[in-house]
């Protein structure tokens, strides 16, 4: 039996009176897609950024698998160790792809690799790996603004991909796109992650994303309501796409420095020759809760 790529029992958060999230139980499998739905307010947010290291639950187990080690244990980390969980073991698709304007598509999609002190020349060509498989060969250079609202996206999904992390999560990945650019999207992102055996929790308002998932998870009120609605995934492993199993090395997927509990857990190392990179950049594990506002947390 495989190990859950991401096993949460008893999870519980609470902002002042509010309570975001009452005793929530989720596993997810290698390879599965998950969408949870929900108003505005159910708490989905919430336990998608306690399932991803973003923040810790006032209670409750979050244990994430990890390539050739045993599960993690996310609660009881300090947010230094989260930060090394959110720069290795996990990626981040958000809806407005919190991309840095200054930099080009290439320099973005690199910017994991970059943090954990992957030489630049190399990091750069592996994330023009991605963005070539994700249909962007030929834009490496262009700024963020020189890109439509999908291509963005597909860049923020190479960010997401470059360090082999096993599982990634969305927040409404194609909430700010319309609907044929979003279906778009989806297929980019569904192929890069469960295409490849990883396993992917979407957050969405959107039926369309959700039944496209293997389960759907609709909360209320800080709880889950009719867990494991299946859905209608379809996502054929796509030629070209680096990181099936087994492949990790082929990504330039890094030691996972600084990941507590791994044979190699020295904080991470500045990044070397890597001007005009923001040091703070907080969506690639920077202690500032991964660029998700604390006030945002409490409306979702």
């Amino acid at each position: 039996m495989h190990t859950p790529a991401v096993a949460a029992t008893g999870l519980t958060k609470t902002y002042g009176d509010l309570l975001a999230l009452a005793d929530v139980d989720v596993t997810i499998a290698p390879g599965e897609a998950v969408a949870i739905m929900g108003a505005s307010g159910s708490g989905k947010t919430t336990l998608l950024h306690c399932l991803a290291a973003v923040i810790a639950p006032d209670a409750g187990s979050v244990r994430l698998a990890r390539p050739g080690a045993e599960p993690l244990e996310l609660v009881g980390l300090n947010e230094n160790e989260r930060s090394a969980v959110r720069r290795t073991l996990v990626g981040f698709v958000f809806q407005d792809h919190l991309l840095l304007p200054e930099l080009t598509a290439v320099e973005n999609a690199a910017l994991p690799l970059l943090v954990t002190g992957m030489p630049r020349a190399q990091a750069e060509a592996h994330a023009a790996g991605w963005l070539a498989a994700l249909g962007l060969a030929g834009m490496e250079q262009r700024r963020i603004g020189q890109l439509s609202g999908g291509q963005a996206q597909r860049v923020a999904i190479a960010r997401a991909q470059v360090t082999g992390a096993p599982v990634v999560f969305a927040d409404e990945p194609t909430g700010a796109l319309d609907t044929a650019t979003g279906d778009e999207v989806m297929s980019a992102l569904l192929q890069a992650t469960i295409g490849q055996g990883r396993s992917l929790v979407v957050v969405t308002h959107d039926p369309e994303v959700a039944r496209r998932c293997h389960r759907v998870l609709h909360m209320r009120d800080g709880r889950i309501h009719a867990p494991g609605i299946p859905g209608a995934v379809s996502a054929p492993g796509t030629p070209g796409i680096p990181g099936t199993a087994g492949a990790h090395a082929a990504l330039g997927t890094p030691a996972a420095p600084g990941v507590p509990g791994t044979a190699s857990a020295p904080s991470a190392p500045s990044t070397p020759g890597a001007p005009g990179i923001p040091a703070a950049h907080a969506a690639l594990g920077a202690p500032a809760a991964a660029g998700v506002p604390a006030a945002a947390e409490a409306r979702r």
